[in-house]
């Protein structure tokens, strides 16, 4: 196993700083997820829903969007249809009022939604400088067109990504670099009501059955042809060629050729790496590249997933949750190769027995090294009457960098780590441009935490892509900065990743004592590069893309 770290890029080690602070109660948030749990033991039950961070209204301000579940019922059929009729039921956004509190737009935006939801994805699909909003849900999905003033138009029936079966986590893309953003969504299993059966166990034992009682499926991608409208080139990408059993998705240049990739987490089945042949099409290569399996060569329950990079060498990693007793996967990038080094990494000591859904590589101390968050908790919501060593709900995990090596410092990270919940999807952002990441973790059955991050005192920057050329948003840009001191690191442009979820789209940078960045490099998707120097820290940078 090779394990490499950039020079002279040492970070302190002093005492762990402050960390986060539980603003759950004052947002007055009022959403709860409603996963409608019945007697049938209907897969989509465990499952839980996302959760998106993002400025719906162009006020500067991060906002909130939460999947809801909807009313399910013993005895359901192949065609029946969850009914969200009930505003319980209900997708929900709230508007970031700048004060610490949020407020319920949900009727006046529009986006109450329809079936029963499970992940969301941000982007500028039509480049009018507001983000659109796709929801996926169990049989279809649904794409939002942002009209302004966060009042959203459902535009689904005329721009083909109504999809169908059991879709997942989304993302937007550009996969052809033709300056329309695309769309990749992940489905889960060959399921539906009619499918579902009762596996194992009997009365309050009853257990969720195994994905492996159910058949893989084919991924989804459109592309776009601009004004949010898409064609479906699952088949003529070959993206289609390789089922899988997909929760979690995150997009990298993961050989750093310019183009983007796609890494699908997959449960107990082969990860996969969907690896951008510049010609339209993909090859499925995680198997090829040495992530597709853990280190003993078998398949694990991958359902949130993150690609950066972690130990500031220039090249992406990829770090992929798993189920209780299987330990999270952290994949070193070697040259374009993946390395499985959980354990020299101490990732496996730390996760061992634990359940990860939402996950994200964050530099929560502004110390210029990329910490790990992992919302936890187990699938199965009985799991102690079956193995009591384990728990159903759980507390999240939060991960430090030091040097490229982790610790545990979930115990001194503040009063949010402390109580358990059945944690699924995670988002994370600056809610308050203060330079410090906050996270939003959304609950199976209960109400969402808002991780709020307390600063510490190190510096940092935030860049905002504007692309001209290339898609408004600047997805898929690499990011690179150099500070005054002369360490380097690396970012990518893209709101996707986690387990269900949207983020920030701001490339978040931490300086460490370095008050000036004395280059910042991007590198667009349509090739070019363009640099400037000098950039004072504390601040947010709008880079944007020159016309020429």
């Amino acid at each position: 196993m090779r394990y490499v770290l950039a020079l002279g890029l040492v970070a302190s080690a002093a005492l762990v700083p402050p960390g986060f602070f539980d603003a759950s109660v004052a947002s007055k948030i009022g959403f709860r997820f409603e996963a409608s749990k019945t007697p049938s033991k209907y897969l989509i039950e465990a499952m839980g829903g996302g959760v998106a961070m993002f400025d719906a209204d162009g006020d500067g301000k991060l906002d909130l969007f939460f999947v809801n579940g909807a009313a399910l019922k013993p005895g359901m059929s192949a065609s029946s249809v969850a009914d969200k009729t009930e505003p319980r039921y209900w997708n929900r956004l709230y508007r970031n009022q700048g004060d610490g509190t949020f407020t319920d737009i949900t009727t006046s935006a529009g986006v109450r939604g329809k079936g029963y939801g499970q992940g969301v994805a941000t982007g500028d699909c039509d480049s009018d400088g507001r983000p659109d909003l796709f929801v996926t849900a169990l049989g279809g999905n649904t794409l939002y067109r942002n009209q302004g003033g966060a009042v959203f138009e459902d535009i689904t029936g005329t721009t083909g990504v109504g999809g169908s079966g059991w879709s997942t986590s989304a993302g937007f893309l550009d996969y052809d670099r033709d300056g329309n953003l695309d769309l990749f969504v992940a489905r889960y299993l060959d399921w539906d009501f009619g499918k579902s059966k009762l596996c194992g166990g009997t009365g309050d034992a009853q257990a969720y059955c195994h994905p492996n009682e159910f058949r893989p499926v084919t991924h989804l991608l459109y592309r776009g042809l601009g004004g949010c409208r898409f064609e479906d080139v699952s088949a003529a990408s070959h993206v289609a060629d390789s089922p899988g059993k997909g929760l979690g998705v995150a997009f990298q240049d993961m050989d750093r050729d310019g183009w983007p990739d796609i890494f699908v987490a997959n449960d107990s089945f082969p990860q996969q790496i969907f690896h951008n042949r510049r010609d339209g099409t993909f090859e499925q290569s995680a198997l090829t590249l040495g992530a597709a399996f853990d280190e003993d060569g078998k398949v694990f329950a991958g359902m949130g997933v993150d690609l950066a990079d972690y130990d500031n060498d220039g090249a992406p990693d990829v770090f992929v949750n798993a189920l209780a007793n299987q330990g999270y996967a952290l994949f070193h990038n070697s040259k374009g190769m993946f390395d499985y080094a959980s354990g020299v990494t101490g990732v496996t000591a730390a996760s061992k027995m634990h359940s990860g859904w939402g996950a994200r590589f964050l530099d929560y101390d502004n110390d210029g090294w990329k910490d790990i968050f992992v919302a936890q908790g187990h699938v199965m919501d009985n799991i102690e009457l079956t193995q009591p060593a384990l728990r159903y709900r759980e507390r999240p995990l939060l991960l430090r960098n030091v040097r490229g090596k982790f610790s545990d410092i979930s115990a001194e990270a503040g009063a949010p780590f402390l109580a358990e919940m059945a944690g699924r999807g995670a988002a994370f952002g600056d809610f308050n441009n203060d330079g410090a990441i906050d996270v939003v973790v959304s609950s199976n059955t209960g109400s969402p935490r808002i991780f709020r991050n307390i600063p510490t005192g190190n510096h940092w920057l935030l860049v905002d892509t504007v692309g001209t050329k290339s898609n408004r948003d600047g997805a898929g840009a690499v990011v690179r900065i150099v500070t005054a001191s002369g360490r380097q690191q690396f970012g990518y442009v893209s709101t996707a990743g986690s387990y269900l979820s949207a983020h920030d789209k701001r490339v978040h940078f931490g300086l460490g004592s370095d008050r000036t960045v004395k280059l910042l490099e991007v590198r667009w998707p349509g090739g070019k590069i363009q640099t400037w120097h000098n950039i004072a820290a504390n601040q947010t940078f709008v880079a944007k893309e020159a016309a020429q």
